[in-house]
């Protein structure tokens, strides 16, 4: 993962690198983990309603160039889910 303001490159699972910005980040003390929020830039990835499809990934702060992790529980889902829904009602308001 390189960041740059509000953007990451990501490298999905074929080698090529995607540009995403940045929705919002957190830390988690139940899973000693941080989180990062994101959505590629480019609008192709728009679904038929205009929604863009928001992705997740865990990561170590401080690292330099740390790498994204996959999601691996359910609990931890759930998390995410939960504080999207409050970052995305905050924004309504």
């Amino acid at each position: 993962m390189e960041h740059g303001d509000n953007h990451i490159t990501v490298i999905d699972e074929d080698g090529n690198e995607e540009l995403c910005e940045i929705l919002f980040t957190f830390e988690s003390e139940e899973f000693g983990k941080s989180y990062v929020l994101y959505y590629p830039v480019s609008a192709e990835d728009e679904d038929e309603d205009g929604e863009i499809e928001i992705h997740a990934s865990s990561f170590i702060p401080g690292e330099e160039q740390g790498d994204l992790k996959p999601i691996e529980s359910d609990e931890e889902w759930d998390l995410i889910e939960e504080m999207l829904e409050t970052f995305l009602g905050e924004d309504e308001e």
